[in-house]
């Protein structure tokens, strides 16, 4: 059996199960202070949503909250598309392994639906580009909400948002796929400042207008995000903001943050 082993496992979210579920727990203990939102959030469905992809402590709040929504649609296979910080290469990735190693179980690779898309696309398949941590961080959420779902993972680098709009649109035509963007928001900047660019992008996202985006939207995964409003906008999705925070909520330091949202589209 092939694996996609861990790579950030015990930096960027904890290495053990126990460590896992006890933030899982805490985030949602939060939520459940707030029983008008939570109330609002079981409510919800889609099959597509845009998520953080930092260390859980700064930006795991705000991803859970995604994929507890995304559990209400109990979709089948969870793509997962996001950017390459380690290794620049032309296009988009899809890891072949059999299995997808997480501290709370192994996930399976959905690999009927890997050949599809590597029959029907330009996609490759690069090893080293699969020791992402913008795909990783994503896959306990996705065991502990979707146990029994399949995953697929993609990491793309030097590509353009026409390279995934395609595959993002046949995603979402098929019963049971659901589709996860990963993206952060501004970096490094003062808190003051981050609110502004971020406001840009929560504004294309809300508007599904990728032409915002260039006016100051500074996310690492804008390709896949503006790629993801395409097709929203053609498939007349709704997109619903929900939750946007910096990096300043978890540490207190408002001199150099980073942002984050997550996003429904239904």
């Amino acid at each position: 059996m092939s694996h996609r082993l861990t790579s950030v496992a015990g930096s960027f979210y904890p290495a053990e199960s126990s460590s896992v579920l006890e933030m899982i727990e805490r985030f949602n203990s939060i939520l459940e202070s707030h029983p008008d939102t939570l109330q609002q959030l079981n409510a919800l469905t889609g099959n597509a949503i845009i998520v953080p992809h930092a260390g859980w402590m700064y930006s795991g709040f705000t991803a859970n909250i995604a994929f507890r929504v995304l559990a209400n649609n109990t979709p089948d296979t969870l793509v997962v598309i996001g950017p390459s910080h380690r290794v620049g290469f032309q296009g988009i990735s899809i890891s072949d392994m059999e299995y997808f190693q997480t501290p709370l179980g192994d996930l399976t690779i959905n690999l009927p639906l890997v050949e599809d898309l590597m029959n029907r696309f330009p996609i490759s398949n690069l090893i080293q580009a699969h020791h992402e941590h913008s795909t990783e961080v994503q896959m306990p959420f996705i065991k502990h909400y979707l146990p029994h779902a399949k995953v697929v993972e993609m990491v793309y680098s030097y590509a353009e948002p026409a390279q995934i709009k395609p595959i993002i649109s046949y995603l979402l035509k098929l019963h049971g796929i659901a589709v996860v963007i990963s993206t952060d928001l501004s970096h490094y900047y003062s808190l003051e400042h981050a609110n502004r660019l971020d406001s840009i992008c929560l504004d294309a996202i809300q508007k599904e207008d990728v032409g915002i985006l260039q006016n100051g939207c500074e996310a690492c995964g804008i390709i896949g995000v503006e790629a993801m409003l395409d097709v929203a906008k053609d498939k007349h999705l709704e997109s619903i903001i929900l939750d946007y925070r910096t990096s300043a909520d978890a540490s207190g330091d408002s001199t150099r943050v980073v942002g984050y949202t997550s996003v429904l589209f239904r």
